[in-house]
């Protein structure tokens, strides 16, 4: 059990736990309290440690969940371009680090693969040319991670490699408020572990988006060992505006769809490898036995 002693701003001093201008609480439960602190400020934290205690559920209901302004995307491949294209379509405004641009000369591949993809849309009557335009108008390219002391969200969709990714997380630390949330789109590192080279883990979540981000309904979201629930809730909210279906993980190697898919696409190749089918029928017995889009050997060739 921990007890608080909160002393209301003007207060006097002298003002203690057994002072009448005190508000004292009693938690019981006190596994995010630090990261609410940080979050709320010790004022809320006291509103909502006694609301918890009469009204039970109060604590995790009375969080106000705000969409963020600006978002930072690190990352312009194939998953970085399509979360950024994603989020320009909704409205909001997005800086797109492109960490492999080199020269003032050369286009940014992100920017680039997004003007075809949206084009695409236009041509197909999805988009008019107008909103084409906007979209873009929303975009701003970037190759120095300093660019995201502006941001209040990021989405970090660096190359599947922990090193390269906790490089990314310290560097955000560095250049990041403490309000900003820092996401990873990874399928299968640990959440805990990217989060565990910041200063802010409860700040620290995992938002696997599937391929191809614009057309794919589905967010993995992961917990890490300290992401705060308050993370967690903005994160699921960005996730529903931007109209994606959310299942959530827990921090365990794979998450859930590469935990299951893995196994599966490495059953196939042996099916092929042992001649047990040939890769059409395999595929075509995946798609139409089971509602597959793809079967498993044309998935593993996009992934």
């Amino acid at each position: 059990m921990l007890t608080l002693s909160i002393v209301p701003p003007g207060s006097s001093q002298s003002s203690g736990p057994g002072s009448p201008e005190a508000v004292t609480i009693r938690v019981i439960e006190v596994t995010h309290a630090e990261h609410i602190i940080a979050d709320t400020g010790l004022r809320r934290f006291a509103i909502l440690m006694r609301q918890f205690h009469s009204e039970p559920g109060a604590m995790s209901s009375s969080f106000i969940y705000h969409l963020p302004q600006v978002i930072g995307v690190v990352g312009a491949g194939t998953m970085g371009s399509g979360i950024a294209q994603t989020l320009v379509q909704k409205g909001f405004k997005v800086i797109l680090f492109d960490t492999k641009h080199n020269t003032d000369h050369e286009p940014y591949r992100g920017i680039a693969l997004m003007t075809r993809n949206l084009d695409k849309l236009a041509k197909q009557g999805v988009m008019t040319p107008i909103e084409v335009q906007s979209a873009l108008a929303r975009l701003e390219p970037a190759v120095s991670l300093d660019h995201c002391k502006r941001v209040d969200f990021v989405i970090e969709a660096a190359p599947e490699d922990e090193e390269v990714k906790k490089m990314i997380f310290r560097k955000l630390d560095q250049v990041t408020s403490v309000q900003t949330i820092l996401a990873s789109n990874t399928s299968s590192i640990s959440i805990t572990r990217l989060a565990a080279v910041t200063s802010k883990p409860h700040r620290v979540v995992g938002m696997h988006f599937m391929h191809p981000v614009p057309d794919q309904p589905l967010v993995e979201l992961a917990k890490g060992m300290h992401t705060s629930i308050q993370t967690f809730e903005n994160a699921k909210s960005l996730c529903h505006h931007l109209g994606k279906t959310v299942c959530v993980s827990e921090d365990r190697p794979g998450f859930i769809l590469y935990r299951i898919l893995m196994p599966m696409i490495n059953e196939a190749f042996f099916c092929m490898m042992e001649g047990v089918g040939s890769p059409d029928d395999i595929d075509r017995g995946m798609r139409l036995g089971t509602e597959m889009q793809l079967g498993p050997l044309k998935l593993a060739d996009s992934i």
